[in-house]
């Protein structure tokens, strides 16, 4: 079992930046892939980026490419995902989610564990 919580949400202008932190409980922590995921109001979730259990490797969606970046510390159990440039339309609720075995990272049906998300809103 993991446990996830985000922090690290708020609200900022168009063109600043935030990071947003997912700390996961458990000792295995290291052995979970993760991903960041974001819900605008009516519309459907959608991958942000992932990370490989190593970090060795990274996937993003290519309207994030560039100024999102995700990053993993298994020392402290914590993902994070530092937005840079930040545009009216990231404006979303933003979840971490983890799973020990990921064929396709970006699809959020194959992750086993959720967080309860942080809301992100961006002025223009």
């Amino acid at each position: 079992q993991v446990q996830l919580v985000e922090s690290g949400g708020g609200l900022v202008q168009a063109g600043g930046s935030l990071r947003l932190s997912c700390a996961a409980s458990g000792r295995t922590f290291s052995s979970y892939a993760m991903g960041w995921f974001r819900q605008a109001p009516g519309k459907e979730r959608e991958f942000v980026e992932a990370i490989s259990w190593s970090g060795g490797s990274v996937y993003y969606e290519d309207s994030v490419k560039g100024r999102f970046t995700i990053s993993r510390d298994n020392a402290k159990n914590t993902v994070y995902l530092r937005m840079n440039s930040l545009h009216p339309e990231d404006t979303a609720a933003y979840s971490c989610a983890a799973d020990r075995e990921l064929s396709e990272y970006s699809d959020e049906y194959e992750y086993d564990y959720w967080g309860q998300g942080t809301q992100v809103t961006v002025s223009s």
